[in-house]
């Protein structure tokens, strides 16, 4: 039976967030409301720290390290625990969140009314009633499908297209190999268009081709 090779089938196209995107998404929250806030910081920190749903659900407020060089640790798969640095802005957004949050009861990190871990269902909601908000003013977000995994790709796409090497990728989703990372250098086109720029004459300038204004009259005239 393990001799049995598994079925092929087709690998789905990742996605992952723009910066418009990411930007129309981060505002959708209604920050007037305690559930706006609590929201509004979720999906800071998951866009920049790429953590999986199910660490985001076991998050306590005790795992937030906001003093010098602050940092997130969580506990992934295979009981693996890593520590991922926090950039300035989500510092900044988790100060303020974290202030309001220790007025409230139990300890998870992003909590219910009653001070519960919120589930996996409920994330997903949340991020879908944001996706919606956010479509009206950012229209390409209406033709992804979006789920908390997509946060995760967003924060590897980023990080690659800063020059981050795959291998630093790695450590920081939580990978326990380069090869699951490696779908993200495939999906990163600037790369490819970098790869197929190289392949040209030296006198032809890199990019795109445009064709000029009066081809199609030209054309016409032969």
């Amino acid at each position: 039976m393990l001799a049995i090779p598994p079925k092929r089938h087709l690998t789905p196209i990742l996605e992952f967030l723009t910066a418009e995107e990411t930007d129309a998404l981060i505002a959708a929250p209604d920050r007037t409301r305690w559930t706006g806030r609590r929201d509004h910081a979720l999906l800071v920190l998951a866009i920049q720290t790429g953590l999986r749903i199910s660490e985001l659900c076991s998050l306590t407020y005790t795992d937030l390290h906001l003093g010098v060089a602050a940092s997130v640790s969580c506990t992934g798969k295979g009981r693996r625990t890593r520590a991922t640095p926090l950039t300035s802005t989500t510092t900044a957004v988790m100060t303020t969140y974290l202030t309001e949050r220790r007025s409230r009861p139990g300890s998870a990190l992003f909590c219910g009314p009653r001070g519960q871990r919120l589930s996996r269902d409920a994330l997903e909601h949340r991020l879908a009633v944001h996706a919606a908000t956010a479509a009206a003013t950012c229209a390409s977000l209406a033709d992804k499908h979006l789920t908390m995994h997509t946060l995760r790709h967003t924060a590897a796409m980023n990080l690659l297209a800063e020059g981050v090497d795959i291998s630093v990728i790695a450590l920081w989703l939580g990978h326990q190999r380069t090869q699951s990372t490696d779908v993200y250098m495939h999906a990163d086109m600037t790369i490819k268009q970098s790869a197929l720029d190289r392949t040209r004459p030296a006198n032809i300038p890199p990019g795109t081709y445009q064709p000029e204004a009066d081809i199609l009259t030209w054309l016409a005239a032969l």
